[in-house]
């Protein structure tokens, strides 16, 4: 027991140390709870910055040399990043400010879009646009929480995709994701007080015609993503900070879900939001302290420790290895070994 405590506080000791002017003395308490409570072995935990590494599998997906760099902060919540790979731009959603706004390489920040020159609504609080995506044709989509999916097409018309479900509203669709073919999966959940008419589910839609795919089992759906090949379907549920995974059927319903991974043992600010996945299939997943990277097979292979809760996350620059990042009050990148799946 005694030589368990000399290790642990030689160890404790040195990881402050390490962090000393470089991460606050919170990301230090958050870095040794998570080391301990996702199965790593101390062996195995080793910190860089604000990283945890906790399996030797994540050296080759985060280098050594990663660091967070912030681009922009001030905000209050952003959300739904996406990389539009033809402009070389990457837009997100200001939610309180109900604009979509766009980021240059050269770091200028505008308004992309000022939704409320386009949506009226009687609630002041609502966010008129949350998840965005490019579809096959390279067109912006878009969650809003007037209970609709939107296109925006290449004249500049507002198109909506989907709003009701045989005949009930959608209540907010928060997230969504399409697949190669054109099929386009979506989360919808009551994210805001408002009137529901539907139950929280995931939604697909396809040929126009909009199917419910899960409803119950996953209580409040949030992040969704498909897997590089396609056969797997991921699915956030927000509430319970776990995230599931549905194979991806020929019509492309999906089926056979199982629990991937169950993000309770770690205490910290954070759930189970945004994801995305890498070429090779790992999972970016919102939680916890931070950003989890995940195997395919649903090992925690580390965090990276953010200073706010991650929101969402998107790949992109040219190569696709650059990977971004919302919090809830900032903008920000980190440089990776593999690049990402991207619309």
């Amino acid at each position: 027991m005694f030589l368990f405590f000399l290790a642990f506080t030689t160890r404790t000791s040195f990881i402050m140390v390490l962090n000393k002017g470089i991460m606050h003395k919170a990301f230090t308490i958050a870095a040794l709870v998570l080391a301990i409570c996702s199965g790593g072995q101390w062996s195995q935990a080793q910190e860089s910055s604000s990283i945890v590494r906790l399996y030797p599998a994540l050296d080759r997906i985060v280098p050594r040399s990663a660091r967070l760099e912030r681009l922009r902060d001030g905000y209050v919540f952003l959300e739904g990043p996406v990389w539009v790979r033809k402009g070389r731009y990457l837009l997100f959603s200001n939610m309180p400010e109900k604009r979509i706004e766009k980021w240059t390489p050269d770091g200028n920040i505008s308004v992309y879009l000022d939704l409320s020159q386009f949506w009226k609504t009687d609630k002041p609080d609502a966010t008129l646009s949350n998840g965005l995506t490019v579809d096959p044709q390279g067109r912006l989509v878009y969650c809003s929480q007037l209970g609709r999916v939107v296109r925006i097409e290449k004249d500049g018309k507002h198109t909506i995709l989907a709003e009701r479900y045989e005949g009930k509203h959608l209540t907010a669709p928060n997230d969504l994701v399409f697949k190669k073919n054109g099929s386009l999966y979506f989360t919808d959940l009551n994210t805001g007080g408002y009137q529901q008419e539907l139950p929280n589910s995931v939604y697909l839609l396809k040929g126009g015609k909009l199917q419910v795919l899960l409803t119950g089992k996953v209580e409040r759906p949030n992040g969704i993503a498909l897997s590089p090949d396609e056969k797997y379907l991921y699915v956030n549920d927000v509430r319970k900070k776990t995230l599931w995974r549905f194979e991806v059927q020929s019509d492309d319903t999906i089926g056979n879900g199982r629990l991937l991974v169950d993000m309770n043992s770690v205490a910290g600010e954070g759930a189970a939001d945004g994801m995305k996945v890498d070429k090779q299939g790992n999972i970016y997943d919102s939680g916890p302290t931070g950003l989890w990277i995940i195997s395919p097979e649903g090992k925690h292979l580390g965090t990276i420790l953010t200073p706010d809760r991650v929101s969402n996350l998107a790949f992109g620059d040219s190569d696709g290895k650059t990977l971004y990042l919302t919090l809830h009050n900032a903008l920000y990148r980190i440089r990776l070994n593999i690049a990402g799946v991207r619309p």
